[in-house]
């Protein structure tokens, strides 16, 4: 499978570039072709502007050039994955912007579906999982990317993986941490 996996983070020496080169290596032994798009570098804008927004009364869009350069970008992969931070219990707005800007109308939703087999979103936490399960947001959120976004888009099989207190990068922290990347790229495409 064609994987492109999309790291969202400003530092490149990052713990979460860490883990997503950690996650491409466990899709590469598994005998997946892998590219990496870094949306901070890539000087993607993540507004959404008159230009972006859809025309509802048509299923033809036209949209900006970039976007349509993102779209047809897409379209070369049978996969994506993404690896973030978890800010405010959800994306970094960079992130959001690219998903509104690119997964529009006709293409990703509406009369149009995503074209990918599968979607691993891995998202790294600061916080200890108490946090997550006291007021159930571990799913709510993983309910969001795997059924609001993913399933919503045609993708049928979605995988949303969390790793939490990232923040204390402990030893033996890392080496858990850079285990489950490893793992869930060699696993990929499989259901959790």
């Amino acid at each position: 499978m064609k994987v492109l996996t999309i790291v969202t983070h400003p530092r490149q020496d990052s713990l979460t570039f860490t883990v997503a080169k950690r996650m491409m290596a466990g899709l590469q032994d598994a005998g997946h072709e892998v590219d990496v798009l870094d949306l901070y570098r890539s000087d993607f804008d993540p507004i959404l502007k008159e230009v972006d927004e859809p025309d509802w009364s048509t299923d033809q869009q036209q949209f900006s050039e970039r976007v349509h350069q993102e779209m047809d970008r897409l379209k070369q992969y049978d996969g994506l994955a993404f690896v973030f931070p978890l800010w405010w219990w959800s994306m970094p707005a960079l992130l959001k912007g690219y998903i509104d800007r690119v997964w529009n109308y006709s293409f990703a939703y509406g009369p149009g579906k995503l074209p990918h087999q599968h979607v691993l979103w891995l998202s790294l936490a600061g916080a200890p999982i108490e946090r997550f399960t006291k007021r159930k947001y571990d799913q709510m959120i993983t309910h969001y990317f795997n059924v609001a976004l993913a399933d919503y888009c045609g993708i049928g099989t979605s995988r949303f993986e969390l790793l939490y207190e990232t923040i204390k990068e402990k030893p033996e922290n890392m080496e858990q941490w850079l285990k489950k990347a490893y793992e869930l790229g060699l696993r990929y495409g499989e259901k959790s």
